[in-house]
């Protein structure tokens, strides 16, 4: 979810630069107003910045709301009637306070259907028309026009305001599209997670039902026949127990191979299995592997450790790619898991997992470790000592 939360910021970032470019085309047309000798009125300006300072706050809170899949009706619309006061008060120049009602179109019009977009960006454009003919009556230096004019004018705010009412409002869509790819893309990344454990689970009740099922209907077949011969042949009752008690020590202990994670674990499958669900996640998986078998012992572990490793990356990181190295020599056998997803790691907390993990490779006498490896790589290692006790 960090990934998430860091995308969203930086769409809000974007999204803001609407509010600077506002304020920019604003100080700019004070300056140049400046330059050619004309003192402020400011009667009209302080009101004009108040409103357009009111304004930025609810830009803001109508970003953010948006952006958190919300579409908060009462700020849009306080928004919209402090931009046209803004405007309105201002003088209803495009390149000056008529630019508050253009930003205020760039964020309105998301998350609404493109016909209502398109009703908004006309209304806008109307707006700010009609306030500028009106300011222009009232005072004509409100506007940025040399040639007084109503012909004039016209051409100037007509075509300004169209290309604005055009052109802003796309920029912030973009943005918002790049934040739903995100979003979809960590959905994508959490569903895929969910199928590997729903896989894995149902993978470990099959292996239950295939271990225990089998044994569990042995048992009761000869534990009944061993009721109805219990009167009649004695003897013969007492073999099928003896026989019920074998097969209960069987199922017992493959019982517990299953739940090790022992029974059928095939290293080799394991890699197939994982990297293709790394993959399907977006993570580029390589593996390293010894041209001959490993010793006895050693690929259960190993496939465990490759299973667990995989789990975390799929997990709790933000991988891009994960790499698996295998190789053993006539003293030790080795395996790395290294990804590029550190995440927030603390090292003094393995987890339940990685305890677990650790607690099973020193069982066969091996060494574990897992941490950032310093170059913004996280790397699971276990060493196992050859021959392998027992």
């Amino acid at each position: 979810m960090e990934e998430l939360r860091r995308a969203r910021w930086h769409t809000l970032q974007m999204m803001v630069m609407m509010l600077v470019v506002m304020w920019l085309f604003i100080g700019m047309r004070q300056a140049m107003a400046a330059a050619d000798g004309h003192a402020p009125s400011w009667p009209r300006l302080a009101p004009a910045l108040v409103a357009s300072a009111c304004f930025t706050w609810l830009y803001v809170r109508v970003a953010a709301g948006i952006i958190d899949r919300r579409h908060p009706v009462k700020e849009i619309v306080a928004a919209a009637a402090v931009a046209v006061c803004a405007a309105a008060i201002g003088g209803g120049d495009p390149l000056h306070f008529g630019m508050v009602l253009v930003v205020w179109l760039s964020v309105a019009s998301l998350g609404v259907t493109r016909r209502t977009a398109v009703l908004m960006a006309v209304g806008t454009f109307v707006t700010g028309i009609m306030l500028s003919l009106g300011n222009y009556y009232l005072d004509p230096s409100t506007l940025l026009v040399d040639d007084r004019d109503i012909g004039s004018v016209l051409l100037f705010v007509v075509p300004t305001y169209a290309v604005f009412c055009a052109l802003f409002p796309p920029s912030n869509r973009v943005w918002m599209y790049m934040l739903s790819l995100a979003i979809q893309a960590q959905e994508g990344k959490e569903a895929h997670t969910r199928l590997a454990l729903a896989e894995e689970r149902l993978r470990f009740s099959r292996d239950l039902h295939d271990v225990v099922g089998h044994q569990l209907s042995a048992i009761a077949v000869k534990t009944e026949l061993a009721v109805r011969l219990a009167d009649a042949d004695a003897a013969a009752a007492k073999a099928e127990m003896t026989e019920v008690n074998t097969l209960t020590r069987k199922a017992l202990r493959e019982l517990r191979q299953a739940v090790r994670g022992y029974r059928e674990l095939d290293l080799p499958a394991e890699l197939n299995s994982v990297k293709g669900v790394l993959e399907a996640a977006g993570v580029r998986c390589r593996t390293h592997l010894p041209y001959r078998e490993l010793p006895e012992g050693v690929a259960p572990v190993f496939a465990y450790v490759v299973r667990e490793a995989v789990t975390n990356v799929l997990k709790h990181s933000a991988a891009t790619h994960c790499d698996i190295l295998v190789r053993f020599t006539d003293e030790e056998a080795e395996i790395s898991v290294r990804n590029d997803g550190v995440g927030g790691w603390r090292g003094e907390d393995l987890g339940s997992g990685l305890t677990g993990l650790a607690e099973r490779v020193e069982a066969v006498g091996g060494r574990f470790t897992a941490g950032p490896a310093g170059d913004g790589e996280f790397v699971l290692r276990a060493v196992v000592s050859l021959p392998i006790p027992g």
